[in-house]
């Protein structure tokens, strides 16, 4: 049975950012077919319990590996690199500097909501997510043929990209209740 301490490991998949996702869907179905309660309704009790577990940890591990934003979280915290609510998980001074003017014009919006200042500031949320995206993607794409002592040094890029990231949705979110307001 596979290894389930690692969900990557439990797919018999590379740890990486970027997945083969139809090995992934493939591999989701296979566990699903093999640890269904049904196949195992003649085992011990003992066994019933492991299968569910299984089944249940196949359902989780899919669920988290086939979302891009999960399976980055997921990533950074095996490495111990997202941990909630940690001062660790702080975001860069320079940028806050650089979204401190979408904050001020969100809070301007909020007393004065305004449509077209709405939608200009959404564009930029969009564009500077559309930036921090193309920039990150080479990272992704080449974390799984890093050696392992190049990896920490990605794992930090990625790690700050997925706290931007994270707070420019925030952003978006706002934007969103904002426009359904006006």
């Amino acid at each position: 049975m596979p290894d389930s301490s690692n969900y990557f490991a439990f797919y018999g998949l590379p740890e990486a950012f970027l997945l083969d996702e139809a090995a992934l869907k493939a591999k989701y179905y296979q566990l699903s077919r093999e640890l269904h309660p049904d196949f195992h309704a003649q085992d011990t009790p003992a066994a019933q319990a492991e299968a569910l577990r299984l089944s249940t940890l196949n359902t989780d591990a899919y669920r988290t590996l086939a979302d891009p934003d999960r399976r980055m979280a997921y990533l950074l915290a095996q490495h111990g690199l997202l941990e909630e609510g940690s001062a660790q998980n702080q975001l860069p001074p320079d940028f806050l500097m650089e979204v401190m003017e979408l904050n001020e014009q969100l809070m301007e919006l909020e007393f004065e909501p305004d449509p077209a200042a709405t939608a200009k500031l959404a564009a930029e949320v969009t564009a500077l997510a559309d930036t921090l995206d193309t920039g990150i993607q080479p990272v992704l794409a080449g974390y799984a043929g890093l050696p392992a002592d190049h990896r920490p040094a990605a794992l930090a890029q990625v790690k700050t990209y997925y706290l931007k990231k994270r707070y420019l949705l925030r952003l978006r979110q706002q934007l969103a209740t904002f426009a359904a307001r006006s």
